[in-house]
């Protein structure tokens, strides 16, 4: 099957990719829900049919596997695997965080890695896409063992990444801590103090807003596709899921700009507080995940009013927006039709992927706002960009300067999406937009260097 003398329909060309990547359901997902919008685009564009661009998007540069074995604190011998996959780097070098997670799989890393070139082209700045990470969970090890493995698999990964070559990040499981570790063990390797990673802390080269960027950047999002229709955030309604990085900084911001939260979840359920989720009750929050890494089941056991519901997800709620910021395919099919039941006016994604096929087709059908992952959650990697340039230039930029420069990167970022996904009715298929808008500047690049 071959692009170059006509131009496939969905399934045929899914089918081809399915051949070549048999069992990686999440990466296939992935390819598909870009594809139903590039192959139409393709179609009117004969030049990228020609170059076989969305084929070539669709498989890796390549990829790394390797093996990594670290002595854990009862002196047993572990070993894991750890992998990074280098997607796209046609417009900048690799970008793209590190996962450490017992779920991470290859299928999961190439499609974070497909996503992430398509994010990071929608950002403007010079970074392609990249991913990797471990089946290492690091909850429940010891500092000293995350330390140990941290190592262990920069020993590795180090010989593949660099400032101007691949930029690794954090991602789930790989916070501060970690990101800390690694670099310690790139610098030690390498003898060189370079930009070969971000989300550093800010005394050794990381940048102001890193930690915050992407949940704020969510929020920004849904912001502007608001105002398009003349709403605003402030008394609306909002359920959020998860309690990591991204759920806690797009609740905090969504409580800044007077949204109402109602709820948080994490892998054992969600809590649900009737009276609205406040700064003091989510600073509790911050204290309870990130230090005393407990679990959201104590909120109801703190707070008067609040009821934890185990095993099941806040798509039941009612609310004005739902913010997914858990995991990949959280939100599914049920959960879609729960939330339009309710009447809800707009969904933003804050994580990868976290609504199915299914659930996502629900919503365009719908033609409810509808903010896909690789717009709505690009700024955490667009701060990460910023970082890089801060690394070459030896230079720190104080965090109001950051968070303008993070506003008008959404602002950018959804004007983009607006322009290649406006219809003639003037409704916005943001998922249109952004895969379009993203894949444009990607396949120009690639044109632009010839069949390499």
């Amino acid at each position: 099957m071959t692009l170059s003398n006509h131009c496939p329909d969905l399934e045929t060309f899914i089918d081809g990719v399915r051949s070549r990547n048999p069992g990686q359901d999440e990466f296939i997902q992935a390819v598909r829900d870009v594809a139903q919008d590039i192959i139409p685009f393709v179609r009117d564009n004969p030049e990228y049919n020609e170059g076989e661009i969305l084929r070539r998007i669709a498989e890796p540069d390549r990829i790394v596997s390797f093996r990594v074995c670290w002595e854990d604190d009862d002196h047993n011998i572990r070993v894991e695997r750890g992998w990074r996959v280098q997607n796209n780097n046609a417009v900048g070098p690799y970008k793209g965080g590190l996962r450490f997670s017992d779920n991470v799989t290859e299928s999961v890393l190439k499609f974070l890695a497909f996503e992430q070139t398509f994010k990071n082209s929608l950002t403007g700045l010079p970074m392609g896409g990249g991913k990797g990470g471990s089946n290492f969970n690091p909850k429940g090890k010891s500092d000293r063992e995350v330390m140990r493995f941290c190592q262990s698999f920069m020993t590795e990964l180090y010989r593949h990444i660099g400032p101007d070559t691949d930029v690794p990040a954090g991602d789930i499981g790989v916070g501060s801590r970690e990101i800390g570790y690694l670099f310690g063990q790139y610098k030690r390797l390498t003898g060189r103090w370079e930009g070969a990673l971000t989300g550093k802390a800010s005394e050794y080269g990381g940048s102001e807003l890193r930690t915050e960027a992407t949940g704020y950047g969510v929020v920004y999002f849904l912001r502007e596709m608001l105002s398009r229709k003349d709403e605003e955030l402030d008394g609306k309604t909002a359920v959020v899921s998860g309690s990591g990085n991204v759920a806690l900084h797009a609740a905090e911001k969504l409580i800044a700009e007077g949204a109402k939260v109602l709820t948080l979840s994490d892998s054992d359920g969600f809590i649900h507080d009737p009276d609205g989720i406040d700064q003091d009750k989510l600073d509790w929050v911050k204290t309870l995940k990130t230090e005393k890494r407990g679990r959201i089941s104590e909120y109801a056991e703190e707070y008067n009013g609040a009821e934890f519901h185990q095993d099941k997800a806040p798509w039941q709620v009612d609310c004005d927006l739902a913010v997914p910021c858990a995991t990949q395919n959280e939100l599914d099919e049920d959960g879609a039709e729960a939330l339009l039941d309710n009447d809800v006016l707009a969904v933003v994604e804050g994580a990868n992927m976290p609504s199915t096929t299914e659930a996502a087709e629900r919503f365009r059908e719908a033609g409810i706002l509808f903010g896909p992952a690789k717009a709505a959650n690009a700024g955490g990697v667009a701060v990460s960009g910023l970082e890089m340039s801060q690394n070459s230039g030896r230079v720190s930029w104080e965090h109001e300067k950051l968070d303008s420069m993070l506003t008008e990167l959404m602002q950018d970022i959804h004007g983009k999406c607006v322009e290649s996904g406006e219809g003639e009715d003037g409704a916005v298929d943001y998922v249109r937009g952004a895969n379009i808008a993203g894949f444009r500047r990607v396949a120009d690049a690639m044109l632009a260097f010839g069949v390499v």
